[in-house]
């Protein structure tokens, strides 16, 4: 991870006005940006600026407030000042992640803000069902509503020959909001995984998801055009390729970074800060899966993780009774984008240099555990609706891909290291044969004898213990 001193800020400080900054245009707007980074100092954490203010602001509402007689909005508002407080001290606190930029302390926010999540998630799992969804209401009063679900299956002729107006209104009904959001989600993800491989096993299992669990939720029921064609292809397949290509763009690009102060040219300064928002350094993804089991348990576990967390996404709305485009739905999908890459890659980190990264990184940590509380929700909250039988040809379905996996796993790193093994172990035993009879056929009896300690070297055969005596007796 860079250094503060790697930040390009490392030259900033109260400078005077520099020379021929006096006129107007460009040059003064270049030395205004300037003069805010100097005042603003981004190489400190600003600890004592922050308790100052913060002090300040609570001495304010202590001394000059009055406290309204509202319990729920006291309630409401001493909650929120707590949750301000906690950020504050761990965006000035916190242990820094393995991102850099814009800042440390936007991650260190993220970071914080999955603190509070947890914490909230745990609540609402403590509750009972009634009291967790008439709690949403306390965040938004027109939660806490049964809401039905939107059906995306029903007719799904693509050219509807019975609607003269528009044959094709099927096509038109299906492009709405969420369209875009595929596409900019699978772009994002693209950008945290780093591997087209991974993406697409992800993107085709989700929809194989949603065809064996359509008869739990209807959202789920969707035409088959509407799942291989609009989501895997136009709006998975088009975010993960564009993804891929920033990958590639990413990993090109030259890191060499310059101090604002060093960079002559108003064009030069503005790319600077705007290149601040792009990685300090670039790191390629090398999952391998295959190289070992270990590898290969972490991807599968990664797989499902982020299956699971797309599944939370929908079941949590059924059981909360959160409408799809409610704004807290938006914010959840916001912060899983924010902790989401960090999470990888300290995952990725955790994997590929175990020695260095003796245990898994804090935001990875907290992901996981949201996954598994957000799950955890929606199995008290409505067991009767997970527990609804797959149809038995689903259940087929999944059995024999289940069996396949474990029978590659099996074969691919138990089965195949033991025969390779075997072989080899096989084919040293027939050159050491093969060295040895080639040696008898030349009529030199003992040679074979003066030969074996070098064969017993490689560990193909063991050394002959009297083999220096034979050379004395034979007169060498």
């Amino acid at each position: 991870m860079e250094s503060w001193n790697d930040l390009g800020w490392r030259d900033i400080k109260v400078h005077p006005v520099p020379k021929g900054c006096t006129g107007g245009g460009r040059c003064e707007f270049s030395c205004f940006l300037m003069l805010i980074f100097s005042v603003l100092n981004f190489r400190r954490a600003h600890t004592l600026t922050v308790l100052f203010i913060l002090t300040c602001a609570l001495g304010y509402v202590t001394l000059l407030e009055e406290t309204p007689q509202d319990t729920a909005y006291n309630t409401k508002r001493g909650i929120v000042a707590s949750i301000l407080v906690f950020l504050c001290f761990g965006v000035t606190q916190a242990k820094d992640g393995p991102f850099s930029r814009p800042h440390p302390a936007y991650w260190r926010f993220w970071l914080c803000v999955s603190v509070v999540y947890e914490l909230f998630l745990i609540f609402i799992l403590f509750q009972t069902v009634q009291d967790g969804r008439q709690f949403m209401k306390y965040i938004d009063p027109h939660l806490g509503v049964p809401l039905p679900e939107r059906d995306y299956g029903g007719n799904c002729l693509i050219y509807d020959p019975g609607n003269e107006t528009d044959p094709f209104h099927n096509i038109w009904d299906k492009l709405d909001g969420f369209v875009p959001a595929h596409f900019f989600g699978w772009y994002l993800k693209t950008l945290m995984i780093r591997d087209w491989w991974m993406c697409m096993i992800i993107s085709v299992m989700f929809e194989f998801l949603e065809y064996s669990l359509e008869h739990q939720l209807p959202n789920f029921s969707e035409c088959w055009w509407d799942h291989w064609i609009m989501d895997v292809i136009l709006c998975n397949g088009l975010g993960i390729y564009c993804g891929m290509k920033t990958l590639s763009w990413l990993s090109l690009k030259t890191y060499k970074w310059q101090g604002l102060w060093n960079i002559p040219t108003y064009k030069g300064k503005m790319k600077r800060i705007v290149f601040q928002f792009t990685p300090y350094s670039w790191v390629k993804f090398e999952w391998k899966p295959a190289s070992s089991l270990r590898r290969w348990l972490a991807v599968c576990g990664i797989i499902f993780v982020f299956l699971l967390a797309e599944l939370n996404t929908f079941y949590l709305k059924f059981v909360l009774w959160m409408p799809p485009e409610h704004y807290l739905v938006l914010l959840r999908l916001v912060f899983f984008v924010n902790v989401g890459g960090v999470a990888m890659r300290e995952i990725y980190d955790f994997m590929d240099d175990p020695k260095f990264h003796k245990k898994l990184g804090q935001q990875a940590w907290l992901v996981a555990a949201i996954t598994a509380t957000e799950f955890l929700i929606v199995v008290k909250y409505d067991p009767y609706t997970l527990t609804l039988s797959l149809p038995f040809y689903i259940t087929q379905c999944w059995i024999l891909g289940i069996i396949l996996v474990l029978t590659w796993t099996a074969w691919r790193f138990f089965i195949r290291d033991i025969t390779l093994r075997y072989k080899e172990i096989r084919r040293q035993k027939q050159e050491h044969r093969h060295e040895k009879d080639k040696c008898l056929s030349n009529g030199d009896g003992h040679s074979a004898l003066l030969d074996e300690p070098n064969h017993g070297t490689q560990g193909s055969a063991a050394p002959f213990p009297g083999n220096w005596e034979l050379r004395g007796a034979f007169g060498h």
